[in-house]
């Protein structure tokens, strides 16, 4: 029974979870409770280490009477079961005081930084220890708040408070990679705006996002707050069009591959590249340019089927003599809600059941048609795409459109608005192949992650949803290697599936229903999940934290303001979206089709064939950055890639300039994971993807002798690190080293590298040139000195470089086993005993001890302190 409880607001940040943690620390009697909804940073530290932190979900409270809450970082009390007029609120937090705040509570409200500031501070005064976790999680709270530190409204408590966990143990490599760029107050506000007025629109299974707002002034770096609501929201594409002093700034991401934003920023005037892109457009309203943009973002998908081959034939025209009375029998009995109107072969209106129900009401029965029609001249070709005439449909508001002959121009068939939602919706029959995989996949995957797989399959028949595993799961199921990590896709509401599993097993769901995609964060210690899957507690780490599942859906907009009509879409069009054939399978889950393979695209051909083959001729155009994929799965697996492909390839590698630094690194990364590195290289250069990304880039001896000795590098066990540099970084660091400093610099620019990789990258790359230029022996101080102003992973890549000079190797050796180690005795404190004033002094003493020490001038704290007094000595003579 919890009497106590620490609760905050929803759609939690780090403030919030943080000063949570803080107030239960401080209270042994107290509960806190973990917030339904974090933001995605926040839910990606507690499912890493959830473990250690001590909350309760809101669905384990029960409904006993509560004593006391503490509200932490809001002034507004949620609903919450035990709930009374007697329960006891205190709120601490750190906004400014509101108006409506109910003057029975109790409050410790001071504005500074962040919340957890005031916590931290109450446990600084009683002596709370903090493991690492928790320590970290609390300069989040404060680091998050305060823009680290960075934001105005930080005070010299944030910054003091901040230093007392660090020395408690907080990790800043483990918070920084959980922070986002900090905004200003202006962007803050601007970020409000937008994802306030986000408006989601479906393109044939993309989901766009577009957000506007209005600005004051001048906004610094709006592309920060579009980075931050595209990290938010990970739509496919994102256009925020934001109206400043009389212009309209659009700046558009793309999250697809399918969504070239430079090409709709090319329209207004503008430029960038696919992945993004920014325009200036004056002397139009923000209106007009959402208006255009709405109406231009369809013209960029490609369907996949015509006109002709949904419309009906055999069109019902009316010509515009014929009366309102007329007009209005045909509908009753046809239940048509709609005529084309036709006069003399061409199409002049439609009328519709709405202006002949209001046309009867107002007594017009015996007049003609064509004075309440809605006049227009719209009809489709038989031979335009499902994609014009939703385009169509939205501009005219014509729910039934005549289809002509393109070669005659008569009026062949009608199509209408219910066609077009059951296509963009239609589940065809695929072509399957009847093969059982269930024996394979029961062999692949552990037992209890089968077990948890069938369990939400199970709920998926119980739903009547289909449920898919997709993509390179499938594809390595075949070709019999080890797997273990899966998509899931559903043929039905995921959001809906995700509820059940976590009402039935327990957990929490995190969902969005505008994308229709749900995350289910399993809950192992609920007894019939534990049950279902048959694990014990030491099997639970081989299996995932959460399971994602992604609906396949089709949406229809009437007009550009409306509400999407939903409905289920095809799994057809989900796979169509991958690069190659081979990834475009997808093995069923549910009931009887348990087993069972889809394979739309000739997937399975190609993979029995060893082939890799693109999907569609303007594949490589749409997103060269595939070529890379393209050879990197062609090495991986052995296959070949067929001769069109290869050609497209050839084709597209000019368009390698136009990508961005970031998409290439993306690749590049994956790349230098697999096992076949120099086979994938060897062939990048073949086919001249090295030379295009950057001109000095080769696949020749050098780059291979870099490259091997860096894979075949084993760190020694007396190195004394700090933390173990990543594969990716070494090969990078030692791959290059062969290449001048300018050429290093210009290839991490192009690839828009990290800022702190580029800087290590090349410190390994300079350090390892001066040592080989270094007159031997050298001083152990020398080294030490020059050494210590390096990052400590560009010395590690330094060290392989030099491995063909043992002796100037060793030099690496001992400086990361042993001299970075070795400091003197004598410390400031000891300095200022000394009655030395503070100043540059302390370091050039504190130097020579260390340097003395290194060299082998002293060796024991006697003579340390010999020297030291010499020093002090000559320091004083010196100011006498």
């Amino acid at each position: 029974m919890y009497k106590h409880l620490v609760i905050t607001h929803e759609q939690a940040d780090f403030d919030a979870v943080a000063s949570s943690l803080a107030a239960c620390l401080l209270n042994p009697n107290a509960v806190a409770v973990m917030p339904r909804r974090m933001n995605r940073n926040v839910r990606s530290f507690v499912r890493l280490y959830g473990e250690e932190l001590p909350f309760v979900d809101y669905k384990d409270l029960q409904r006993y009477p509560l004593k006391s809450i503490t509200l932490v970082d809001t002034q507004s009390l949620p609903s919450i079961k035990g709930l009374s007029a007697k329960t006891h609120i205190h709120v601490i937090d750190h906004h400014p005081p509101d108006s409506s705040l109910n003057p029975r509570w109790t409050k410790h409200i001071e504005v500074i930084g962040a919340a957890t500031t005031l916590l931290v501070e109450a446990m600084q005064e009683v002596g709370t220890e903090l493991d690492l976790v928790k320590a970290t999680m609390l300069l989040l709270g404060i680091y998050e708040d305060t823009g680290s530190l960075s934001y105005p409204g930080t005070t010299p408590r944030d910054i003091r408070a901040c230093a007392w966990l660090v020395e408690k143990g907080a990790n800043l490599s483990i918070a920084s990679g959980f922070l986002n760029p900090p905004l200003s107050d202006e962007q803050r506000g601007l970020y409000n705006q937008l994802i306030e007025g986000v408006e989601t629109h479906q393109f044939y299974g993309l989901t766009v996002v577009i957000s506007e707002a209005h600005a004051k002034g001048s906004v610094d770096e709006i592309s920060t707050v579009v980075h931050k609501l595209r990290d938010v929201l990970d739509p496919a594409g994102l256009f925020v069009l934001v109206a400043l002093n009389g212009n309209v700034q659009l700046v558009a991401r793309s999250g697809s591959d399918s969504v070239d934003v430079s090409v709709i920023a090319e329209h207004f005037k503008g430029g960038g590249h696919k992945r993004a892109a920014a325009a200036l457009i004056r002397n139009h309203s923000l209106k007009e340019v959402h208006q255009e943009l709405v109406q231009l973002l369809p013209t960029f998908i490609r369907p996949l089927r015509t006109v002709g081959e949904i419309m009906s034939r055999g069109p019902q025209l009316l010509n515009p003599g014929v009366t309102i009375a007329e007009a209005a029998k045909r509908m009753q009995q046809s239940g048509h809600e709609g005529y084309p109107v036709v006069d003399d072969g061409h199409v002049i209106g439609l009328i519709t059941r709405h202006a002949i129900d209001r046309a009867m009401t107002h007594k017009m029965a015996d007049q003609p048609i064509s004075i309440v029609m809605e006049a227009g001249e719209q009809i489709v070709l038989a031979t335009d795409s499902i994609q014009h005439l939703q385009r169509m449909m939205m501009r005219a508001g014509w729910g039934q459109v005549p289809v002509a002959d393109p070669i005659s121009g008569e009026i062949i068939g009608i199509v209408t608005r219910t066609d077009l939602l059951n296509t963009l919706a239609e589940d065809t029959a695929p072509e399957k192949r009847k093969t059982d995989l269930a024996d394979r996949l029961n062999q692949t995957l552990p037992p209890h992650r089968m077990m948890l797989l069938k369990l939400v399959a199970r709920q998926a028949e119980n739903q009547d949803a289909s449920l898919y595993i997709v993509g390179g799961f499938v594809r390595d199921l075949l070709l019999q290697t080890p797997v273990v990590d899966f998509d899931l896709v559903v043929e039905g509401d995921a959001i809906m599936l995700a509820k059940a599993l976590a009402e039935a097993y327990g957990g929490k769901v995190s969902s969005h229903k505008r994308f229709g995609t749900a995350k289910w964060r399993l809950d192992f210690g609920h007894k019939d999940l534990r049950r279902a899957i048959g694990a014990a507690e030491s099997e639970i780490v081989n299996l995932p934290f959460s399971l994602d599942f992604v609906s396949a859906r089709a949406e229809f907009y009437s007009h550009p303001t409306a509400l999407p009509s939903v409905k289920s879409g095809s799994i057809k069009l989900d796979l169509h979206r991958r690069d190659f054939t081979i990834n475009t399978l997808a093995l069923r889950l549910d009931g009887r089709y348990y087993g069972e393979i889809l394979d739309h695209w000739g997937g399975g051909n190609d993979l029995r064939d060893g082939i890799i083959r693109v999907l569609h001729s303007l594949s490589f155009i749409d997103d060269p950055t595939r070529m890379l994929r393209a050879i990197r799965l062609e090495q991986r697996l052995g296959f070949q890639i067929e001769p069109r492909t290869l050609e497209l390839i050839k084709q597209a590698i000019p368009l390698l300039d136009r990508v961005s630094g970031e998409r290439i690194h993306h690749e590049i990364q994956a790349i230098l994971g697999e096992d076949n590195l120099p086979l994938i290289m060897a062939r990048l250069d073949e086919l001249g993807v090295l030379s295009a990304i950057h001109s000095t880039l080769k696949w020749d001896q050098q780059l291979k002798s870099s490259i091997q000795k860096t894979k075949d590098f084993h760190l020694p066990a007396s190195w004394r690190l700090l933390s173990l540099p990543s594969l990716e970084f070494l090969l990078m660091a030692v791959g290059l080293s062969y290449l001048s400093y300018a050429d290093v610099r210009d290839i991490c620019k192009r690839l828009h590298l990290p800022a702190g990789m580029q800087k290590e990258i090349l410190q390994a790359n300079q350090v390892a040139c001066e040592i080989r230029d270094w007159l031997m022996p050298m001083k152990p101080s020398c080294v030490v000195a020059r050494l210590d102003e390096c990052n400590e992973r560009a010395v590690v890549a330094a060290g392989i470089i030099l491995e063909d000079q043992p002796e100037r190797q060793r030099l690496i050796d001992r400086y990361l086993a042993q001299w970075r180690w070795i400091k003197p005795n004598t410390t400031g404190e000891h300095l200022r005993a000394l009655e030395l004033a503070p100043g540059p002094i302390y370091r050039e003493i504190l130097g020579a001890l260390r340097a003395a020490w290194l060299d082998e001038k002293i060796s024991s704290a006697e003579q340390e302190e010999m020297m030291l007094r010499r020093l002090v000595s000559e320091v004083r003579h010196d100011d006498e």
